[in-house]
């Protein structure tokens, strides 16, 4: 996998995983998360996480709503969160291969061009 641009990889869309390929190498996705301001790396670098503090409890389901247009779109679904009402947070990772694959990254990049109404 290359590092690419968050425009870039929002131009992309993901490619279908069944699983047999290795997840993306730790220093590529740390490289690749320096291009995606917020996103963070979590479960021992297996997962990609972003969080946000909405105007309300409305903000969040509709953020949420965007998120699920595209990631259905893509075919490609991540964990979405809502807390306290306010505290939204995305979590991605490509389960067939159990870590990151490129399609995390062009998610998190079209979650971000849509990003939550604050």
């Amino acid at each position: 996998m290359d590092v690419q641009s968050a425009s870039q990889l929002a131009q992309q869309k993901c490619k279908p995983c069944e699983g047999g390929v290795d997840p993306c190498p730790l220093p590529v996705a740390q490289q690749q998360l320096n291009k995606l301001p917020g996103w963070r790396l979590t479960h021992d670098g297996q997962r990609i996480r972003k969080d946000w503090r909405v105007k309300h409890f409305m903000a969040g389901l509709e953020f949420f709503r965007q998120v699920a247009e595209i990631a259905e779109a893509d075919g490609h679904h991540p964990d979405l969160h809502l807390e306290g009402y306010r505290n939204v947070w995305i979590e991605i990772w490509t389960h067939a291969i159990g870590g990151l694959s490129e399609n995390d990254f062009i998610l998190a990049a079209k979650i971000d061009a849509v990003g939550p109404r604050q």
